[in-house]
């Protein structure tokens, strides 16, 4: 399952808790100003503001949440990190340090963890975060991970989820239903490889969806873009268990109901290729795919002339009253009730 290419396997025991910490934590710098301490005392000192802090935190656990015989160990650690990222991202935030816990079983060496601390490390320098603090223990199976990030944002700029009013728009970034796909491409060829292990998959035409699913990242520009248009969202979530999931979140929380529009769904072309060769539909890989870790938000509708055009969003649709529901408007004009059939992470296997 877990390949290791170098030779030399240290062992976890050799260096104890404190070592390992110490081991794996030298490298990281300190980015922010409001990190006065970070990893190496009793407790992390960050400089308090006049700004609202936002805390939020994530647990990923191997066989649940990640298969480690297509996901390499740096691109679990950076990912790790921007799923976190990404909620402080939803809240109209500036994400400035994580904290990162692991639980590992003996078969992982030195080694590997480096791996997964060099992941961790490349998403803290891209977006500009400090790792201030976290904890190493045992596992009597696999490798399990908790990070918290912590961000702030001004107290007139926070957005919740349950500000949405009606004939607001509903607007999304980027496109969706890409990771989702990845994620099938990436089972696949699992499965090939376990019947016939010299078979070399030939991935060139998946490129774009396999990236979406191992290494995403979080839309931090969306704050700063929204802000140069001059528009502020009503309500705003990260889109990790799917569209239709996060629509009846924010449905649900501002007492509303939705309208959204087939025609509309933003689709990469690799997303509508590979719809076609798995034989799924695209409009519900885009509704219930996950992992996307866009940005869905709605926005006055006299801001509509500021998003229309812009290429980094697409207006999917709008909010109308609660006693309307949740509706998808087909491509031939007829009206489905969306359900939420995104990722449950408690649901029974």
């Amino acid at each position: 399952m877990l390949e290791d290419k170098n030779p030399q396997k240290t062992s976890l025991a050799e260096l104890g808790e404190f070592g390992l910490i110490r081991h794996i934590t030298k490298f990281f710098k300190i980015h922010q100003p409001s990190t006065l301490k970070g990893v190496g005392d009793d407790a992390a000192v960050l400089d308090s503001s006049d700004k609202q802090t936002l805390v939020t935190t994530d647990l990923l656990i191997e066989g649940v949440h990640f298969d480690l015989s297509y996901m390499p160990l740096k691109h679990l650690g950076y990912k790790a990190i921007i799923v976190n990222l990404s909620d402080v991202y939803a809240m109209n935030g500036e994400a400035e340090q994580v904290t990162v816990s692991i639980a590992v079983s003996n078969r992982f060496s030195l080694e590997a963890i480096e791996e997964l601390y060099a992941g961790v490390q490349l998403a803290c320098n891209t977006y500009k975060v400090d790792l201030i603090g976290g904890d190493t223990t045992s596992s009597t199976k696999g490798i399990l991970i908790s990070v918290t990030a912590i961000g702030t944002a001004e107290k007139d700029k926070v957005v919740y989820r349950n500000g949405a009013k009606e004939t607001d728009l509903i607007v999304v970034s980027g496109d969706l239903g890409a990771a989702y796909l990845g994620l099938q491409v990436l089972e696949r060829e699992k499965q090939v490889f376990q019947v016939d292990p010299n078979n070399q998959p030939d991935l060139d035409n998946y490129t774009y969806l396999i990236e979406r699913q191992l290494k995403p990242e979080a839309r931090k520009d969306v704050s700063g873009l929204l802000k140069e248009l001059k528009v502020k969202p009503t309500s705003m979530i990260d889109i990790s268990d799917g569209l239709s999931s996060e629509l009846f979140h924010i449905c649900t929380q501002s007492k509303v109901g939705c309208k959204i529009y087939e025609d509309k769904l933003p689709l990469d072309p690799q997303v509508i290729s590979a719809c076609e060769e798995f034989e799924l539909d695209s409009t519900m890989v885009a509704l219930s795919g996950g992992e996307d870790y866009e940005l869905l938000f709605t926005v006055p509708i006299s801001d509509f002339d500021k998003i229309k055009a812009n290429p980094n969003f697409s207006i999917i649709g709008h909010i109308t009253a609660e006693n309307q529901g949740l509706q998808l408007i087909t491509r031939a004009n007829q009206e489905i009730e969306l359900k939420a059939q995104g990722w449950n992470g408690l649901k029974e296997s």
